[in-house]
């Protein structure tokens, strides 16, 4: 989730690269071809998960990683945001309501290659080929979203109008290491928003207006879904499915990792500043590649980027240098 505040609304056609809502031979033709494909792979895609995700907008894939993984990767992470934010000794309510929202630090993977191994992770990377529909990912940017005890909800927003990209080909792998709870900052999904054909802006920054955009104005918006996932697991989403994360009530930080996958091929779309643009240079319409965006699967076994050099650091905290 990285806003481009400048932004009031995204009006560009949206490509989905999907069935149309209601097409179900389609649906099944197309999962089942994907399934087909992804089980040559390291993994075996269930066609029921690639089914949900092209009808829902997201899907929950259980015990995708171990409780060491999770220790080892958890520590790695905590000592990342540590590196970045531990000097910042402000209470949550002296906070922005962005910050208040989420300690949010991104591209960790340039600073820590404990982290590097997560979000270079190759089971992780081809499930969310294979829900996307895609041959090769190259990671947007990887981010921690430690919500802390007290913190406020995350607005409800699509991420696709917040990244000055097209077309809208990206999956984000949402993966709470302690796992998630309705008290602790659980996230919402609204089934089929995704294909609903809308793109909207919505400013969970608070900076430009009051409230975020008015989705469930919109009749055939489903209601929000929450998912309490459990330890182990990981929550994919489209960059196009309406979510939302609750209030933590709890007095743990809400420990959740994100790495944000596009299809190989997607282009700048709009001047709107982003690090993940901007430290390499592309320009509108050009495609985004680069040592910012590497591909992430597939990738050989052990084969892991090194940070880019000479392109400048990512922001310490937040979206903005």
């Amino acid at each position: 989730m990285t806003p481009s505040p400048s932004v009031a609304a995204v009006t560009q056609p949206v490509t989905l690269g999907l069935p149309a809502l209601g097409s179900e031979s389609a649906v099944t033709s197309a999962t089942q071809l994907r399934a087909d494909i992804y089980s040559c792979g390291m993994i075996s895609v269930a066609q029921s998960d690639i089914e949900k995700f092209d009808r829902d907008g997201f899907v929950v894939i259980e015990d995708l990683f171990t409780p060491a993984d999770l220790k080892n990767f958890g520590d790695a992470v905590d000592s990342a945001v540590r590196d970045r934010v531990g000097d910042d000794s402000r209470l949550i309510g002296e906070k922005s309501l962005y910050e208040q929202s989420f300690q949010q630090c991104m591209n960790l993977w340039e600073d820590n290659p404990n982290v590097r191994a997560l979000t270079f992770h190759q089971e992780m990377g081809e499930l969310a080929a294979s829900l996307l529909g895609a041959e090769t990912l190259r990671i947007w940017h990887d981010q921690a979203l430690y919500k802390e005890p007290g913190g406020r909800e995350t607005d409800p927003h699509q991420d696709w109008p917040l990244w000055p990209m097209g077309p809208a080909r990206q999956i984000t792998a949402w993966i709470p290491f302690d796992g998630s709870t309705l008290d602790g900052g659980a996230t919402g999904y609204s089934p089929g928003s995704h294909r609903l054909g809308l793109a909207k802006f919505s400013d969970i920054t608070r900076e430009i207006r009051d409230e975020p955009y008015p989705f469930f104005d919109h009749s055939e918006m489903a209601n929000l879904v929450w998912v309490e996932a459990p330890v182990g697991s990981v929550v994919f989403h489209h960059s196009l499915t309406v979510h939302q994360a609750r209030a933590n009530t709890t007095d743990q930080i809400r420990r959740v990792y994100c790495v944000i996958y596009f299809e190989d091929g997607c282009v700048r779309s709009r001047p709107f500043w982003h690090q993940s643009l901007d430290r390499q240079g592309i320009e509108d319409g050009q495609p985004i590649r680069g040592p910012v965006t590497p591909i992430v699967w597939p990738r050989p076994p052990g084969d892991l980027p090194g940070p880019p050099i000479g392109l400048g650091t990512p922001p310490k905290t937040g979206f903005r240098n």
